[in-house]
């Protein structure tokens, strides 16, 4: 059987990073990933879903990330119930495998420093070129 995932998503808010007690790290959250399509109404719908990430990639997700970082992973669903007062409860979420950083750890003012030094194509805008400029 196969049971794989793969998702590039924004974290919904910093992970929480808890350890066992032999001491392995386990980070849970939540990542918000964008359907690739649009409701009827035009509306872009994101769907959230939660994660564990087990090991040093739940600690260096924790030390590396926060809420809005941009992560993709890899790792398998997994389900799982337990019992409350009110009955019984059913989880599912993504265990990862793999986690990929995948904007710098200071991703707004690094990117604020490369427009500034990338010189007149870092805005993206338009440049006018006058045909005499043209090699051909």
């Amino acid at each position: 059987m196969i049971n794989n995932v793969t998702l590039v998503g924004r974290l919904t808010k910093d992970v929480e990073l808890r350890f066992t007690p032999s001491g392995k790290g386990v980070a849970t959250g939540t990542i918000a990933v964008n359907r690739s399509f649009k409701n009827a109404n035009g509306e872009q719908e994101t769907d959230f879903i939660n994660i564990v990430i087990w090991g040093r990639a739940a600690e260096n997700t924790a030390n590396f990330t926060k809420k809005g970082s941009q992560i993709g992973l890899t790792g398998r669903i997994q389900t799982r119930s337990y019992d409350t007062d009110n009955g019984r409860r059913y989880v599912t979420e993504v265990v990862a495998e793999s986690v990929q950083f995948l904007e710098p750890k200071n991703g707004q003012q690094q990117n604020n420093k490369n427009n500034h030094s990338a010189g007149p194509f870092a805005s993206g805008g338009n440049i006018d070129i006058d045909d005499s400029d043209l090699p051909f």
